[in-house]
């Protein structure tokens, strides 16, 4: 156990169809900018280079025609009245992390580095996908997953444009059962997120406790 447990806010941003309209959310990096922008900015410049966590994960839970949900996860509060939208705010206490058992759902980007080029490339299938998650819960997440339960809910591609590049990136959501065997790891990882495309949407483990 850390010393001075991080204080950790959940928090849940409600938007209007108007509001969606009103900030210009048309697809991850514009939803990435209105996310960001209800945190105070607490990196420098240099830290942002060296890719020094933001502090910030969030889930776009989608909605229907008239609204959409956004789960947050942060190392500070957002914003309790931004300009547009709802903001809902509780803090995370130390015993919620202290379970052995939990449900989970999360979205990842599944990927891993090509040992001849070097390169991070994307996991495909639902196959390939189930057998890097569980892998990797094991050997760096601090928890294992339950296979029997495991399910893939959905699989999509997201593509944005930030400047001249266009950026894509492989989607999956899962959900399931997992057992912490690393209770630090496991904390650092619902702390941090998991996997890659954090900034973006990905890597936050929406958990509920098991008896």
């Amino acid at each position: 156990m850390s010393p001075h447990p991080v204080m950790l806010y959940a928090s849940a941003l409600r938007l209007s169809r108007s509001d969606i309209k009103a900030l210009k959310i048309t697809d991850s990096y514009s939803l990435h900018r209105v996310v960001y922008d209800l945190f105070d900015d607490v990196r420098s410049e240099q830290q942002k280079q060296a890719s020094v966590p933001s502090g910030i994960l969030y889930a776009d839970k989608g909605g229907d025609f008239n609204s959409r949900l956004i789960l947050m996860l942060a190392d500070r509060p957002p914003n309790p009245s931004p300009a547009f939208g709802e903001v809902e705010s509780k803090t995370i206490n130390e015993p919620f992390l202290q379970h052995s058992r939990y449900a989970f759902e999360v979205t990842v980007n599944p990927g891993k580095r090509d040992k001849q080029t070097g390169k991070i490339v994307p996991v495909r299938g639902r196959e390939a996908i189930t057998g890097w998650f569980i892998d990797r819960a094991e050997k760096s997440w601090g928890f294992s997953v339950n296979p029997n339960n495991l399910q893939i809910e959905k699989m999509a591609v997201q593509s944005f444009k930030k400047g001249i590049q266009t950026i894509t990136h492989g989607s999956a959501t899962l959900k399931g059962e997992l057992h912490v065997n690393d209770r630090d790891r496991f904390i650092q990882s619902f702390r941090q997120g998991i996997g890659r495309g954090r900034a973006f949407g990905f890597g936050l483990l929406q958990i509920v406790p098991l008896n």
